[in-house]
């Protein structure tokens, strides 16, 4: 009697440690992820799915000459490439040269899950434990992202229980559907850094660009204004340029919730020649544009669902006479 009085006794204990944990964990685990993702030096490649396909990619981390290098690069189609030498980031992609960035990061929702401010998460999002399952072989801790309000994709990460390290990224919509995944299937460890990332690290790149020489302020008084943004989400840009392919001059807004972007562009055309509604979706990113009848065309774009990007569209608004002149 007394040993299985003595057996509930520790495995009562070990529940209830495993729960205090597990209470406490949510958060920490999220720390110790962006962590062990600035420090360790591994490389991950990876398979992007959404709408039916597949692209692989690899990204690789290391310390090198005291601070972090990484590389991420996709395997098919068009050569696309990025690279991070402490807080420079340098892109490479087949629509124009070459340029670096400080203070950036890498696009899409991995690598900003590498680097979002948490406290800016925890504002938009709860966070919680989800249990345990398996990913490229390795025993994982699953979190949950849920947004508080219905206007923005959730997220499923699976965080590797022995290097902290993210595996995978699941992206869904509010009944639970996914619309686009990032799955790890295959980690590896180095102690020295490959000699393609040193050569990068130590070669000559683009000089680099404050974001605020690349991207205007918000201060910039632009004709329209959004009236509603989705819980969490702050205007971070404003400007007005010529989109590349047309020559048409466009007004920019870009926002962001630390952890996902949109961009509104807003541009006068002819209505009798534009498509007056348009939505494209690319797994998580939907794309909405439609013209006015007097000629205006409003385009959102991001990783947001096509209802938000819809509402966000409709705000859309020009300033009264006495907003512009302030």
């Amino acid at each position: 009697m007394r040993q299985s009085s003595l057996v509930f006794l520790v495995s009562a204990l070990l529940i209830s440690a495993q729960a205090s944990a597990d209470d406490m964990s949510a958060e920490a685990l999220l720390q110790q992820m962006q962590s062990a993702a600035q420090t360790r030096n591994y490389e991950l490649s990876m398979v992007k799915v959404r709408q039916g396909r597949l692209e692989s990619l690899r990204y690789s981390h290391a310390q090198i000459d005291g601070q972090p290098v990484a590389h991420l690069g996709h395997l098919d189609g068009q050569n696309v490439e990025y690279l991070q030498r402490g807080d420079e980031f340098t892109f490479f992609e087949n629509s124009h040269a070459p340029y670096t960035l400080k203070g950036a990061r890498f696009p899409g929702i991995w690598s900003a899950l590498l680097s979002a401010p948490l406290n800016k998460v925890l504002s938009s999002y709860d966070i919680v434990l989800a249990g345990r399952s398996r990913v490229a072989g390795l025993v994982s801790q699953v979190v949950r992202l849920v947004p508080r309000d219905g206007d923005k994709y959730g997220f499923m990460l699976w965080l590797d229980e022995g290097s902290h390290l993210l595996l995978r990224v699941d992206m869904v919509d509010r009944e639970g559907t996914l619309v686009e995944q990032m799955l790890g299937v295959d980690l590896d460890f180095f102690t020295t850094p490959p000699d393609w990332l040193l050569k990068l690290a130590r070669g000559k790149q683009p000089k680099a660009l404050e974001l605020n020489e690349a991207y205007q302020a918000p201060q910039q008084v632009l004709g329209w204004r959004i009236t509603w943004l989705p819980e969490g989400f702050k205007l971070k840009s404003s400007d007005r340029h010529q989109l590349v392919a047309t020559n048409l001059a466009v007004d920019y807004i870009m926002a962001s919730d630390g952890l996902v972007d949109f961009s509104v562009y807003v541009t006068r055309v002819d209505p009798q020649q534009s498509v007056r509604h348009q939505l494209i979706r690319q797994g998580a990113t939907n794309l909405i544009s439609y013209v006015n009848d007097v000629g205006v065309e409003i385009t959102v774009v991001g990783e947001i669902p096509a209802e938000t990007a819809k509402k966000i569209a409709e705000s859309v608004r020009p300033l009264s006479r006495n907003e512009a002149t302030q």
